[in-house]
């Protein structure tokens, strides 16, 4: 997974237990996953939306007709 180890998932969730507390760890975890979820979101509306008509979209992802 991205080329870390054990060792660095560790020490990577040590440090954000530090930075956030274990009280707070539950909500930025929540907040995360909601985020890359309307990211993912996004995207594939983005990508339908290319795939129904390309000829109205330009290169800026702005629709010609308006």
């Amino acid at each position: 997974m991205f080329g870390l180890g054990t060792t660095e998932l560790i020490i990577i969730l040590v440090l954000v237990m530090i930075v956030f507390g274990a009280g707070k760890l539950p909500s930025v975890g929540g907040a995360l996953g909601k985020g890359l979820r309307n990211f993912k979101d996004g995207v594939k509306e983005g990508n339908e939306e290319s795939e129904k008509d390309p000829d109205k979209i330009d290169g800026n992802g702005q629709d010609k007709e308006s």
